[in-house]
């Protein structure tokens, strides 16, 4: 973010941190403290056309001024390239709240303060737009040009013919249709609409240049609307679609009123953390799914049965639970969960080895706290039979149950486990071969199946080539499929033979020596490094252009939902009593408690860097980063 004015508030956040608002099908809205964008994400109204996939922005801000007696104050700001910070309404911002939804005070000169609020309705109702006048008295006139694109939201728009700015009025409402295959835009203020169509250009998002992407866009503006605060509240509710004849009628401000009334109830029943959680359980079809992360994420097979842990089954959320799992039995192929259902609707990919044994896992964390009837019982029962049947037996990309009793996997050229990252045909870390995780999940999961037979096989393997002799565990065994070649480079799968599952594959010294290696060589205040300070492909920031993110993307970056299956390792090895879960807690809960207010307001980030200050990086708001958090808090509440 550019340079801006120190404002003397200890309740603001850093202007670059963002918030985020849901609909609950995928859409979103989501912006700055500041109040100008700099992805190309940031938008208030971003629909899901085929929920929770088929996402595009379709009003991406505004502009907003306040008339006074003798003056005119900006309290919106843009930021346009090269770099021009224009008009500065984040000059009188004074306080910023995001908790239940973001909330702007800016203080005028004179003593008018107006509070600025987004609230995006859960049922899909739009996004509902006020401001009041909170101090101050006299006239005043609130002007507000909405700025649209229509757009895939991962995309972006330049000043083209095609735009259309017709607008058209029924009653209250304005509709506009900027692009016919796409949804139209209605407004529904409690102002008078000024058609006045005029192209706004170069936007600049920062965020978006720094990761080396096209970074400017063209905004189309139709017009404005006009609101008296002398004489209330000004609201302006935006949603996708048509009017309706309804709308010819319709009262803005009551609409409004209604709808954060309603919003209010609904989160009023929950925490912050558990309102946070809320926000990435949306609608697939009939049933429900998990976002892997906004605003650029959909739904993800492993991220989703990581994330659930926390951010359902802690949180006893267990109709949901089941009904997500019921969803995702229907999907094995072949012993294989997809890895995703990509955004634009295509068929799943299944190129994943861990997604179907996380499934086994949770399925039966699941069926342990909750008592579903005996239909979806035997869904779950099938699913985990044809998943280990499957990998028994072997399915693609060369997964099979090897003569020790293991998993072998992986073929050239595709990445199976969580460290996926690719640059072009080069995968970053292939980890083909036997990955240590995938070997704990396999152990558990046949554990939780009853297979006693093939999990006690598979252990005896597993205690007789992972283990170091310098203590910790080997990252991969036979890799590339090259019987007794051992990448014994420190990363932090191996946290999971200790914690993180139902059952330890190793206790003892053995346990002992994994977790003071990763404790050495990986803990960082947000989470586990990917890869060892000392070795030759440590990556100290994840930063650049796409290829050279990607390969910073396992290769040291710190990964805040490791921490979970850390603390679990940590309080195992060291013993679950009231002070070690309050040492766990101090030591590497609070630090990431701490980071709810700095980068994604009041959830986790994906990633941060591995060497101090450890910014945070990526996806602001993530799911298993957040479940993690909940799963954690968890495990070092006093006994």
């Amino acid at each position: 973010m550019p340079a801006a004015p120190t404002v003397s508030s200890t309740t603001l956040p850093p202007l670059g941190a963002e918030w985020l608002e849901v609909d609950g099908n995928g859409g979103y809205a989501c912006g700055t403290v500041a109040g100008y964008r700099t992805r190309r994400y940031h938008a208030l109204l971003v629909v899901a056309t085929t929920p929770p996939t088929g996402r595009f922005a379709l009003v991406n801000g505004v502009e907003a001024w306040l008339e006074l007696p003798g003056a005119t104050w900006w309290l919106t700001t843009q930021h346009y390239a090269p770099d021009v910070v224009h008009p500065r309404g984040l000059d009188h911002l004074a306080l910023f709240a995001f908790d239940p939804w973001p909330r702007s005070t800016y203080r005028l000169p004179g003593g008018t303060t107006i509070v600025a609020e987004v609230v995006v309705a859960a049922e899909g109702n739009g996004t509902v737009l006020t401001w009041r006048r909170s101090g101050g008295s006299g006239p005043a006139k609130l002007h507000v040009r909405p700025l649209l694109s229509g757009r895939d939201h991962h995309a972006l728009m330049r000043e083209n013919a095609a735009f259309d700015f017709t607008a058209q009025t029924l009653g209250r409402a304005v509709t506009w249709h900027p692009y016919a295959p796409l949804p139209a835009v209605t407004a529904l203020a409690s102002g008078r609409y000024r058609h006045e169509p005029v192209w706004y250009r170069n936007f600049l998002y920062a965020a978006e240049a720094e990761r080396g992407l096209e970074a400017t866009e063209d905004l189309g503006a139709p017009g404005i609307f006009s609101f008296d605060l002398e004489a209330g509240d000004a609201t302006l509710v935006l949603r996708a679609g048509n009017a309706s004849a309804g709308d010819a009628d319709c009262d803005p401000a009551g609409l409004a009123a209604r709808l954060r009334s309603a919003e209010y109830a609904r989160r009023d029943g929950h925490d912050a953390l558990g309102r946070a959680a809320d926000a990435f359980v949306v609608r697939r079809g009939s049933g429900a799914t998990i976002i892997a992360g906004y605003p650029w994420f959909t739904d993800w097979g492993r991220d989703t049965f990581i994330a659930m842990r926390g951010l359902l089954l802690a949180r006893g959320r267990l109709d949901v639970a089941g009904r997500i799992l019921g969803a995702w039995a229907g999907t094995v192929s072949a012993g294989m969960l997809p890895n995703r259902f990509p955004d634009a609707g295509t068929p799943p990919e299944y190129n994943t080895v861990d997604a179907a044994l996380w499934f086994v896992i949770v399925a039966h964390e699941y069926l342990a706290l909750a008592d579903p009837p005996a239909a979806q019982r035997a869904t779950l029962a099938i699913a985990i039979d044809a998943i280990l049947d499957g990998y028994l037996h072997g399915t693609r990309y060369g997964i099979r149950a090897d003569a020790d009793g293991l998993l072998a996997c992986g073929v050239p050229g595709v990445q199976l486990t969580w460290m996926d990252a690719k640059v072009g045909e080069r995968v970053v870390t292939p980890r083909i071969g036997k990955p240590i995780e995938v070997e704990a999940l396999w152990i558990n999961a046949l554990r939780l199946a009853g297979r006693d037979t093939a999990a006690g096989r598979a252990q005896a393997a597993f205690g007789a080539r992972f283990v170091l002799a310098g203590g910790g565990l080997a990252d991969v065994v036979d890799a590339d499929h090259i019987a007794g070649k051992i990448d014994a480079r420190v990363r932090p799968n191996q946290i999971f033979a200790v914690g993180g599952l139902p059952y330890p594959v190793v206790t003892g010294d053995v346990a002992r020596g994994v977790l003071a290696t990763v404790e050495r060589e990986l803990v960082a205040p947000l989470g586990l490094r990917t890869l060892a300070r000392g070795d030759p492909g440590y990556q100290p920031r994840y930063a650049g252009d796409p290829a050279a993110r990607d390969g910073a993307y396992h290769q040291g970056t710190v990964w805040p939902w490791l921490m979970g299956p850390f603390v679990e390792a940590w309080l195992r090895v060291n013993g679950d009593s009231a002070a070690h879960r309050e040492v766990a807690r101090s030591r590497f809960v609070a630090p990431l408690e701490a980071q709810l207010a700095v980068y994604g307001l009041g959830f986790l980030p994906e990633i941060a860097d591995g060497d101090p200050p450890h910014r945070p990086r990526g996806c602001p708001f993530q799911a298993w980063s957040l479940g993690e958090l909940l799963r954690m808090r968890r495990l070092v509440e006093p006994a």
